[in-house]
């Protein structure tokens, strides 16, 4: 199938409108109706799991060995563990990243019933009062606090005003583009996945193609805190794509312009077949794309494995500098990645094993082996 489009303009209104939704790990309700909304508006029909993940279908010609297609909708974000004496708030982080780069941000703190702003604020903030001592503390969630934007001045006033231990904090995520084509902000990671994702499923309506086998494009909403797309997947599903950032870095092999295809991370090695039916994909539609490992790195798919399911999995990413920091992207790697997934949703499956959930050997594929004569 040729000629699958992506529409830019869609593509980056999608991810400036979900980067304005707050949504850290636990506190996803209001972006599962947003992009509820837009499946509703492409009419792709979904369902949800209780606790709201997504799980949409494109019908194709047959059920048997479909598809899933897979980004995450949550974020990192912190939690109040205390209502400090001098009417700021001790916060832990939701999800796996560096005080470091909380210190500084912007917040939305949500209470049973209101939200307030504030600050992320190291103990010692003020040079004009701490001097060398601020470059000095520790990079650490407990030489942190939020300082709210109100007139509060002790743990009784922030009680009183209805602040409790486990209010959910969001960090705000102060997006721009520039004319070169890059967008910074936080939680890129992974609201530009989700943003191809729905660019790229635009892109299959728009054309009218019609489907080899079933695709279910999925949304899950606990990736950050490690359960991901665990119990989300159907029965009849044979392989999962997962959508994630790739990492930036001195070291690393990723595309910052294109697709980068992991070929495994620490929570094992992808499929060998799976992710080079991507690599194909990329080849045959002049997709620019790398490969690449990740040490420090896990997905939904890995979730997907240790819930049991019997599938093959691969990791596509966008380009990613500073994940989980103040992040930056690429809009050429974006639509890099939303082509491919489009083209990955129409192709022909070639491994005809996948078919059945237990099959024989003469179905069974093979990898590249050295002569036997």
């Amino acid at each position: 199938m040729k000629n699958i489009k992506i529409d830019k303009n869609y593509l980056k209104k999608i991810l400036f409108e979900l980067l304005e939704i707050p949504s850290p790990t636990g506190y996803t309700d209001q972006i599962v109706h947003y992009v509820g909304e837009k499946l509703n508006e492409l009419k792709v029909p979904f369902e949800l799991t209780r606790r709201g993940a997504i799980r949409a279908t494109i019908k194709g010609k047959t059920s048997s060995g479909s598809r899933a297609i897979v980004s995450h909708l949550d974020t990192i974000g912190a939690m109040v563990r205390e209502l400090k004496d001098n009417g700021r708030l001790g916060i832990v982080q939701i999800g796996h990243w560096s005080a470091r780069f909380a210190e500084g941000s912007r917040v939305k703190i949500f209470t049973d019933s209101d939200v307030y702003s504030g600050t992320i604020l190291p103990l010692k903030a003020s040079g004009h009062t701490y001097n060398e001592d601020i470059d000095n503390q520790k990079v650490s969630w407990d030489n942190l606090e939020v300082r709210v934007d109100e007139k509060f001045s002790s743990g009784e006033d922030l009680a009183n005003a209805g602040f409790n231990v486990g209010d959910f904090v969001a960090i705000e995520s102060n997006a721009e583009e520039a004319d070169s084509g890059f967008i910074n902000a936080r939680h890129l990671d992974n609201k530009a996945g989700v943003a191809c994702e729905l660019a790229a499923i635009k892109a299959v309506i728009d054309s009218g193609a019609k489907l080899h086998v079933d695709c279910h494009p999925l949304f899950t909403i606990a990736e950050e805190e490690g359960t991901g797309a665990s119990s989300i997947l159907h029965g009849h599903v044979a392989s999962m794509v997962a959508i994630d950032n790739s990492t930036i870095a001195p070291g690393q092999n990723s595309s910052e312009f294109g697709v980068t295809i992991a070929m495994r991370d620490n929570g094992g090695v992808y499929d060998y077949h799976l992710s080079h039916r991507l690599i194909k994909i990329c080849r045959e539609n002049k997709i620019l794309h790398k490969r690449d490992v990740f040490r420090y790195y896990r997905s939904d798919a890995t979730a997907a494995l240790e819930a049991g399911n019997d599938i093959r999995t691969a990791l596509v990413c966008f380009g990613l500098d500073a994940s989980h920091g103040y992040e930056r992207t690429h809009i050429l790697s974006l639509e890099s990645l939303a082509a491919m997934l489009a083209n990955y949703i129409v192709s022909k499956p070639e491994i005809k094993h996948d078919r059945y959930e237990l099959g024989t050997l003469e179905s069974f594929p093979r990898q590249v082996e050295e002569s036997r004569e």
